[in-house]
């Protein structure tokens, strides 16, 4: 098993589509990122269901340690544009301070208010990565949490 990066595919449909899934991705409040050790194998294709924080393969190996809480934080500066027929997804770099974290490999954003916690995407932080009690920092990529390209 490995982190794999992608966005939820059916959270998506399920946002845009008849559904109306209120998942707002400019939100200061709503939208969480929570830390996942590489024990995970993630389907981008399940169901609403189980493509959420606390359910199917999200709902075990989370990262835990002083100064991390079950959930992670509040991610802010959240931010959705567009340029030149691409769609990015951004925030600021989230980081937890006097942190002790063992092995963080996957960074899941999801919104914490839905029912179930939709997961938007999940990143692969590239190595397993710790702390202690040390401040552990995402840095997000210039390009943002993702960009999708809708010229076809």
């Amino acid at each position: 098993m490995a982190v794999a990066a992608g966005i939820f595919v059916n959270n998506i449909i399920a946002a845009l589509g008849t559904a109306n899934l209120d998942l707002d991705l400019e939100s200061e409040t709503e939208l969480k990122v929570a830390l996942f050790t590489n024990s995970i194998t993630a389907d981008f294709d399940a169901s609403t269901a189980n493509a959420a924080y606390g359910a199917g393969v999200f709902n075990a190996n989370e990262v835990s340690g002083t100064g991390y809480s079950a959930g992670g934080l509040v991610i802010t500066t959240t931010t959705l544009t567009g340029s030149s027929g691409v769609m990015t997804f951004d925030s600021a770099d989230p980081s937890w301070s006097s942190s002790t974290i063992t092995n963080a490999r996957g960074a899941l954003i999801y919104n914490n208010v839905l029912s179930p916690k939709s997961a938007v995407v999940l990143s692969n932080l590239g190595a397993d990565y710790s702390t202690s009690n040390g401040t552990f920092l995402i840095t997000v990529s210039a390009s943002g949490w993702f960009n999708v390209d809708l010229v076809p």
